[in-house]
């Protein structure tokens, strides 16, 4: 881009160079245009340092991001025994820290770096780093992410990450890399500046030919003064910051808002996404699902009582990470603690004198997407044990009766999971889990519909509780009864549309927890993780919602689609200047007004041409999504 206005102001400078030293011979006669060098090349310093000012309110999310890390930490030393219980805690800058250091949090403080607390416990704004406006409450066990603030006690935690590994720097790292990653419409404004500069080249000269051959006198003044307009008037200044400038205020303004873009490809991609499909599941639940009705079948070879089956469906869930295992596990063992819940058997009476142990269960197997089985010794018999949804009953060939697929069915219409509890031959009891919704989920599909896009939901569940579900928020495209491993091709069948209705090609952003829907967060156009602060989630998606909440599924569209537009308003703008003034500066007004463009105002022109653009881009700040 530079190659334009060094040619321009060395032609003028070399030009009046030698017209000065004819003069000192005698054999001059020519104007000298120092004058043009200097004043274009001070446009254009002055230019390029508004425009570094105007970047650097663009990539202020960064400062704001860099600001918010704490400079200290106070580092409790290890006592003679082996421990930290004695001696007065050490402040040092937080560059010194290491992992395993036992540091203490003061009230009022900020976390330094990311750990596990092993003393205390306190409440914890978060909302700097995940978007969540109440403070957290924080335990022993539990993670604290490092420049969060302590707001009540006091509590002493282990550092697990320092330095480039905590979480927010990995946000600023993310941040950054897609600041200076280019867009693919960066790309082909790179191809046609590749092709535009030659050509303003091949125009500058035949511009010196012609007024230089048909020019009035002095021809040559005028050749030179015209040329060097045309190569200053056309340097693509303008066109080299269209997009940079609009990715940085875009991947800051969503930094801002909790909303990590990881390249510039991925937001110009969002904007342009048909078709968003949600996993239930962490999406658009909290995923903290608990139990709601227990119901006990009774007569079965194993002597099971109505009781026991809750015990047992723990004991196999115990082994299990997903949410909804969880919840039986934490309701079996808070059963003989209630005072009352409302289940459909005799359970509540004799969970006091229940006692809680969970049974050793041998050869585990789990079934992605079914359930699980194990084997259990009961009354003194050996007995495999199943775990499920209706797939895994229809697997070991077990239907329900009438009565209980009544029972069944009223629970999965109001929007419950069901667990099936089954041995070899018999279904032992069903377990109804829910899940709650999130607060902004339906406000979220209403929005992503307004903007035109499909909302679909996709959730292993069968198609009665999905449907349930769906009707709360607005969903009417339902996928259910979906394995993991089959959300892939999902997707892919999604982008591919359905050329027989006449529904081509499409765009998909696929949105889920970041871990088990990897591979279709992988497979989609662009995929958006619900981060709830995992290290997983950042990694795997081209977006991440560090706060989880689905209205930033609506604002990484929306704000995409902004700076897409944004964008493109700066690339017409750029390119009607330079179609427009190019020909100017060559001279073809002159024979009709006689008008001039004199280097010093293309220069002028250049430089405000180029901050219009920035400026352009900084609206993005303003623009409320």
């Amino acid at each position: 881009m530079d190659t334009l206005v060094a040619l321009g102001t060395g032609a003028a400078f070399f030009y009046s160079s030698v017209v000065t030293f004819l003069e000192f011979t005698n054999r001059g006669g020519f104007e000298v245009y120092f004058d043009v060098a200097a004043v274009v090349t001070t446009l254009v310093i002055l230019g390029k340092y508004l425009e570094a000012k105007a970047k650097g309110l663009a990539s202020e999310a960064i400062k704001k991001l860099l600001k918010l890390q704490a400079k200290t930490a106070h580092v409790v030393p290890a006592s003679p025994a082996g421990g930290h219980e004695g001696g007065n805690e050490m402040e040092m800058p937080i560059e010194d820290v290491k992992v395993g250091d036992i540091i203490l949090v003061k009230p009022g403080e900020k976390v330094p770096v990311d750990g596990v607390i092993v003393e205390g416990n306190s409440a914890v704004d978060e909302s700097m780093v995940t978007g969540e406006s109440m403070p957290v409450d924080k335990k022993i066990g539990d993670n604290v992410i490092g420049a969060t603030i302590n707001k009540t006690g006091a509590f002493k935690f282990k550092a697990v990450k320092v330095g480039k590994e905590t979480f927010l720097s990995q946000i600023i790292k993310l941040v950054e890399e897609a600041q200076s990653s280019k867009a693919p419409i960066q790309k082909l404004a790179d191809q046609i500046t590749g092709y535009f500069v030659p050509v303003v080249l091949v125009i500058s000269i035949f511009s010196f030919i012609v007024w230089l051959i048909f020019g009035p006198a002095p021809s040559l003044s005028f050749a030179l003064i015209n040329a060097v307009a045309v190569l200053v008037i056309a340097c693509p200044c303008a066109l080299g910051l269209a997009t940079p400038t609009a990715i940085m205020v875009g991947t800051g303004k969503a930094a801002e808002k909790g909303i990590i873009i990881r390249d510039a490809e991925a937001l110009e991609l969002a904007g342009k996404v048909d078709v968003v499909v949600l996993d239930k599941t962490g999406t658009l639940t909290k995923g903290e699902p608990a139990v709601t009705d227990v119901i006990g079948i009774g007569s079965n070879e194993l002597g099971i009582k109505d009781e026991q089956f809750i015990q047992i469906a723990a004991s196999l869930e115990k082994f299990s990470e997903h949410p909804i295992a969880k919840a039986v596990v934490a309701y079996a063992a808070s059963l003989g603690k209630q005072s009352s819940h409302p289940l459909d058997t005799a359970i509540l009476k004799q969970a006091k004198e229940l006692k809680m142990d969970f049974y050793n269960v041998k050869n585990f197997r789990a079934y992605p997407g079914k359930g699980i089985e194990g084997e259990i010794m009961i009354n003194g018999k050996n007995g495999k044990m199943f775990l499920g949804n209706r797939s895994l009953l229809e697997n070991i060939n077990i239907f329900l009766i009438p009565e209980m697929e009544n029972r069944a069915a009223n629970l999965e219409s109001n929007g419950k999971t069901l667990l099936f509890l089954a041995d070899s031959r018999n279904l032992l009891g069903i377990i109804a889990v829910a899940d709650t919704l999130k607060e902004t989920a339906g406000k979220s599909i209403e929005l992503l519909q307004k903007l035109g896009l499909e909302v679909w939901m996709i959730t292993g569940d069968n198609e009665r509780t999905a449907r349930a579900i769906g009707e709360k928020i607005g969903i009417i495209n339902i996928m259910a009864k979906v394995l993991p491993q089959e959300k892939s091709e999902k997707i892919k069948e999604l982008q591919r549309g359905n050329p027989s209705t006449g529904l081509g090609a499409r765009k998909v952003a696929m949105v889920g927890d970041g871990i088990n829907d990897a591979p279709a967060l992988t497979e989609s156009d662009v995929g958006i993780a619900i981060g709830t602060g995992t290290d997983i989630a950042i990694e795997s998606g081209d977006i991440t919602l560090i706060s989880g909440d689905p209205m930033g599924i609506y604002e990484a569209i929306k704000l995409s689609r902004q700076t897409l537009r944004n964008i493109k308003q700066n690339l017409f703008w750029a390119y009607i200047y330079n179609i427009i003034l190019i020909p100017v500066a060559a001279g073809v007004l002159w024979p009709v007004w006689g008008i001039l463009l004199n280097p010093i105002l293309a220069g002028g022109a250049m430089a405000f041409s180029s901050i219009s653009v920035v400026l352009n881009s900084l609206r993005l700040k303003r623009i409320k999504v």
